[in-house]
């Protein structure tokens, strides 16, 4: 198990945690959570041992082997697929020593014996094939297996580095945000695959259903304690609202003993809000109940602005291609946006989502076909490459005085600070800025322009919970159209109405929610596993053969142990059990004077009988498990 003892961490000085006390046991699945910069991925440090503690302990069992995701690929000719591979170090170097032997080294053939039973045991045979399945399960094409390392995107890359940390049959598997770079299918696929590793998990993720689906632990980082909650996200998140009640009832009875201090507080007592009338807004109020109290401390505060006047449709598109340099991606024949209406789009990495997006924002990826925008419509569109455009030297103050010359100044910073932009970080350069404050930066700047049409591609890489959270309940109540391309499941279900599939070339209208996409996903891999498994057959017949008679005999040998030391113990008893009865075959022993010795040797009897029946029961138990698997040839 992994234990810490009174433990205490800081990082450039600043303390993260204080005297932290908590045991994982093997086989937990936790996720990390807490605000950016709460400690976080010094922890991760700490667990790998690029750091120390400043007090305490920190005790981990010393054999065990610990996977993680590199944060850089160099630039390598190596193939993606033994890129992958490497990840098992203990079946390289069984590889190498066994291709050593092969090539006529000098090796004792007892030493080659042991490593091929090695390379049996840790499933060596069957490696490529499972390296192959967990690249398939990443996005990654047959063909691009072979490809080398430096034709991939950074993205895909970082695929590449998690792909090769679950290829590492590891016992501690550590994960920070490991869906940034996925699409959903991806992320469907990531959770099965976590849902079945046998270590102990530790997960750093801002995606809420994701967390739900794979971990039953939460590990959370605030005001410098670490504390451990039984259950997914949202168990944590209603124990926590449960303890901020608490607080919040504490603080009420403060307030009460004060009250004849404080009379006047009465006056500014805040007036309920109106209920708004548009069923699309009513529907938006229901699903903003599933979101959970445990917010009410969130620093994120902010709400689209007025949007004034706006057409309807606000933009349609008529049977138009889109692509690049003349070559068609993606074909669409229709689609209109209204007001109000909120649209997301569902398909795998590189079918055309971001294509989609950009030729509605007006840009290049428009090859042909009709795209009509209505009267005084004004698009808001985030994209990541805006970051990038951010003034490095710049403050968000100014960033926004440049979109604005008019607005009032104070009226600016109290609009930074629902973005947690307050005090000195609002007139800062914002060149040092995380990812996620230029993230938030280039939201706050999208919403001050008032946009009656918002395009959302990713908007919540490097945002953490709160913020996702605070910019969902802004979409809800978002009056203008919107269309969002997003991996995180939670804001799509909570903020879109209709769902547009870009897959095969094509672009069209979803019949069905986002599980109903989940259960079209789940078919199609199926499917496509099914039908790919008599070529794969072919191609690998003699590895493959050797592998399924190697996990063959792998499932069958401990039932055999099994099976023989029950017939070990059958015959024990067996001959203990003719002893006695030997003895009570004798007249002898009836005789008065013995009569201690004939009720012990009749219990002997009894129990030797009672220890049979039991063993021959799980004989033949384990005898029926035996013969249900497939024969070995």
């Amino acid at each position: 198990m992994i234990q810490f003892k009174q433990l205490t961490f800081s990082r450039a000085g600043k303390t993260l945690v204080e005297a932290a006390s908590f045991q994982l046991h093997p086989g937990h699945r936790v996720g990390l959570t807490g605000a950016n910069g709460a400690g976080k991925s010094t922890l991760f440090a700490l667990l790998r041992g690029e750091l120390t503690a400043d007090v305490g302990e920190l005790l981990m069992p010393p054999q065990w082997v610990i996977a993680h995701v590199a944060q850089e690929t160099p630039a390598l000719t190596q193939s993606a697929l033994e890129y992958t591979l490497d990840g098992d170090e203990e079946l390289r170097t069984l590889q190498v020593k066994l291709a050593q032997a092969d090539a006529g080294e000098s090796h004792d053939p007892l030493h080659v014996a042991e490593w091929h039973q090695r390379l049996a045991d840790i499933d060596g045979y069957s490696a490529e094939a499972r390296a192959s399945a967990l690249l398939a399960g990443l996005g990654f094409s047959q063909s691009q297996l072979s490809r080398p390392v430096s034709d991939f995107s950074g993205g895909w890359r970082m695929r590449l580095n998690l792909a090769r940390a679950l290829m590492c049959r590891s016992d501690l598997l550590l994960l920070d945000e490991p869906t940034n770079h996925l699409d959903i299918e991806a992320v469907i696929w990531l959770e099965g695959w976590l849902s079945a590793y046998r270590g102990t998990l530790l997960l750093i993720s801002h995606d809420r259903e994701f967390l739900d689906n794979t971990v039953n632990h939460i590990l959370h980082i605030e005001q410098q304690q670490l504390t451990l909650y039984r259950g997914g996200y949202s168990d944590f998140e209603r124990q926590r609202a449960e303890k901020l009640t608490l607080q919040q009832a504490s603080y009420q009875k403060q307030q009460q003993q004060m009250a004849h201090l404080q009379k006047y507080i009465d006056r500014f007592r805040a007036q309920a809000t109106k209920a708004r009338q548009a069923q699309s807004r009513i529907k938006a109020l229901e699903r903003m109940e599933r979101i959970s109290a445990a917010h009410v401390d969130s620093p994120f505060s902010f709400s689209f602005r007025d949007l004034g006047s706006a057409p309807d449709p606000l933009l349609v598109m008529n049977r138009v291609a889109l692509g690049y340099a003349g070559q068609t991606l993606v074909k669409l024949e229709h689609l209109a946006i209204r007001p109000g209406e909120r649209i997301g789009l569902l398909g795998k990495n590189g079918a055309g989502k971001s294509t989609l997006i950009k030729a509605l924002a007006q840009s290049a990826t428009l090859l042909s076909g009709e795209r009509v925008e209505g009267k005084d419509l004004r698009i808001g569109y985030f994209a990541q490459h805006q970051l990038e455009q951010l003034v490095a030297s710049d403050s968000p103050l100014q960033h926004l005085q440049r979109l604005d010359a008019t607005a009032r100044e104070q009226e600016l910073l109290d609009f930074l600070g629902g973005f947690d932009f307050r005090g000195e970080m609002a007139k800062a350069a914002c060149g040092p800025f995380s990812g996620g404050e230029k993230s938030r930066l280039a939201l706050a700047m999208l919403i001050w322009q008032r946009p009656n049409l918002i395009l959302l591609d990713e908007p919540t890489n490097h945002l953490d919970i709160e913020m996702r959270h605070a910019l969902s309940m802004a979409l809800q109540a978002y009056e203008g159209g919107m269309v969002m391309v997003s991996h995180d499941r939670t804001l799509l279900a909570t903020c879109c109405e209709k769902f547009v599939l870009v897959a095969d070339g094509q672009a069209s209208v979803f019949d069905g929610d986002l599980e109903d996409y989940k259960v079209s996903l789940l078919k199609t891999a199926q499917a496509e596993v099914a039908a790919s498994r008599p070529a794969a057959v072919k191609q690998n017949s003699y590895h493959q053969q050797k592998a399924d008679r190697q996990a063959r005999l792998v499932e069958r040998r401990p039932l055999l142990k099994t099976l023989a030391a029950l017939e070990t113990q059958l015959t024990k008893l067996t001959q203990e059990k003719q002893d006695v009865e030997q003895r009570l075959a004798d007249s002898a022993i009836y005789d008065v004077e013995q009569r201690e010795t004939l009720q012990a040797l009749l219990i002997a009897q009894g129990e030797h009988q009672k220890q049979l029946d039991s063993i021959e029961e799980q004989w033949l138990d384990v005898q029926e498990k035996l013969e249900a698997l497939p024969e070995i040839e």
